[in-house]
């Protein structure tokens, strides 16, 4: 009755829920090591900073905006330095204070690069997400040791108070009788020194745009005249145009890179193993656990309920003894007394007398088995099982309880 009753009892999940839940498992795991792996490049949006994604006022997102209206190729780079790029492309790097020289000197100095110096310290605005306080310019030496790996000697002055400027060609780039005014800058930031090839100067000779004699590396003193404050202003866009397209090789893109701010890992495993040529290895392996998965379920099935520690009623009992006995080795032994059980079951079934016993009750029990036409006598079966018991083995036991057992099936006219 409790089988049948427990057979109709409901499971606690469906199969349908199960199924449901660990689908819906798999997926948020799968989404938040993808996003893991890629968080660096989502981050770089919520980032006030001074690189491309930023719409603050020192950021660079205007600049990008500025190129994509003027029809020239422009792209956002999260690729690490050690990854190749586009030999036609100018490489934008906006460092931050704070960047050690190593991390520029990582980008290489073969290929065209534009390096825009940092001018400002800020804060973000509590008020306005995105926006972000100025507290100042930072440190002159600081700025000035992050081009230490290519013009040592480098210094950095600033101009005082605003004021507007007008930019004179270096003879590089732009001729000499180049003029170019600035709408009013703040403190403009400049470079002396280094060995720097002049292509833009102020007008006392610092230089706001320069470059490598050697090396087609460029330099931006003041980061004011490419991000969103400087050009906000018409003149300072105008010349940002101009010198971007003087730079730019002939039928190139400009890259901006922003791994400099995001502080992305270079050489990580995870997002490694979610882009080629490894994803295809991660994809195998991904269908390799699903298909254990499957297996293990479609063998194993439902678990089993726990048994308990000590069974209880005659059944456990009798396993127990058994178990005793097996353990000893001790089995030939019942020989005798399975066949005096035997004959006892096959008297009380046969309705032979209760009060005979020994050798007046095998009689008997004999004689019911010669008019049933029984194969065995009782009398040889027990003596079989007495020489059984004193020999020891096994197989002998297992022949002679398998005779008694016909024999009883004879005597008691089961023919089943």
């Amino acid at each position: 009755m409790s089988q049948a009753v427990a057979a109709r009892d409901p499971a606690v999940f469906s199969p349908k829920t199960m199924t449901a839940l660990l689908l819906v498992g798999v997926f948020a795991f799968s989404a938040f090591v993808v996003l893991l792996a890629y968080a660096p490049d989502l981050r770089g949006r919520d980032d006030p900073a001074a690189h491309a994604l930023s719409t603050s006022a020192v950021g660079f997102a205007g600049a990008v905006a500025l190129l994509k209206a003027a029809d020239i190729p422009v792209s956002v780079s999260r690729d690490p330095p050690w990854r190749a790029r586009p030999a036609k492309s100018l490489l934008v790097l906006t460092p931050r204070i704070g960047n050690e020289v190593k991390q520029l000197a990582a980008f290489g100095s073969v290929r065209p690069t534009l390096i825009v110096l940092p001018k400002w310290q800020t804060l973000e605005d509590p008020e306005h997400p995105g926006w972000v306080i100025k507290a100042g310019p930072g440190p002159a030496r600081g700025i000035a040791a992050l081009l230490g790996g290519l013009a040592k000697g480098t210094t950095v002055t600033r101009g005082r108070g605003k004021a507007a400027h007008r930019l004179a060609g270096g003879g590089y780039l732009f001729s000499p009788r180049t003029s170019v005014a600035l709408d009013p800058i703040d403190q403009l930031q400049t470079l002396k020194g280094g060995g720097w090839v002049p292509v833009l100067t102020d007008e006392s000779g610092g230089v706001v745009l320069g470059a490598l004699s050697n090396k087609p590396v460029f330099v931006l003193a003041d980061p004011d005249l490419l991000n969103t404050q400087g050009l906000a202003g018409l003149d300072n866009a105008r010349v940002a145009l101009a010198m971007l397209r003087e730079i730019r090789p002939e039928g190139g893109e400009v890259r901006f890179d922003i791994t400099l701010h995001t502080g992305r890992a270079d050489r990580s495993l995870l997002r490694a193993m979610l882009e080629p040529p490894v994803l295809g290895a991660t994809l195998c392996a991904v269908a390799a656990a699903v298909l254990l998965g499957l297996l293990a379920l479609s063998r194993f099935g439902p678990a089993a309920p726990e048994a308990r520690a000590l069974a209880l009623g005659p059944k456990a009992l009798v396993d127990n003894s058994a178990g005793l006995v097996a353990m000893a080795r001790r089995e030939h032994e019942l020989a005798g007394a399975y066949a005096e059980l035997t004959a006892a079951e096959a008297a009380r079934a046969a309705g032979v007398d209760r009060s005979l016993s020994g050798e007046a009750l095998m009689e008997r029990l004999d004689d019911l088995a010669r008019r049933r036409g029984a194969h065995a006598s009782l009398a040889d079966l027990s003596g079989e099982a007495a020489r059984t018991a004193k020999a020891g083995r096994r197989a002998d036991l297992l022949s002679v309880a398998r005779r008694l057992y016909q024999w009883k099936r004879e005597v008691t006219l089961d023919r089943r």
